[in-house]
């Protein structure tokens, strides 16, 4: 996927990525933690009645590359000034890296 955005970015174009990511800090990491496994797969069965998609989306956010590894991807991918900027402790970043 990131091959492809570079292919059909012009030059000077820019990829952006909004993720969850890796937190970098000890206490909310447990507190996001009980808050992702306990609280979004039963709000998912509440709401929509469907438990096993959020407890998917909760595992699936966790084995996403931290941010270090996924901007060393976005570079592999023909990237260049890639930089990432951690919001909330990283629980999400943004991913930036241009076409040149």
């Amino acid at each position: 996927a990131l091959q492809e955005a570079h292919r059909v970015l012009k030059p000077g174009g820019r990829f952006l990525c909004l993720e969850f990511s890796q937190v970098n800090n000890s206490l909310i990491s447990s507190l996001y933690d009980l808050y992702s496994f306990q609280v979004i797969p039963v709000l998912g069965e509440i709401i929509a009645g469907d438990w096993k998609s959020y407890q998917y989306l909760v595992e699936s956010i966790r084995r996403f590359p931290a941010q270090e590894e996924f901007k060393e991807m976005i570079e592999d991918a023909g990237f260049l000034k890639v930089e990432y900027q951690n919001l909330t402790s990283g629980i999400v970043a943004i991913h930036s890296g241009f076409k040149l």
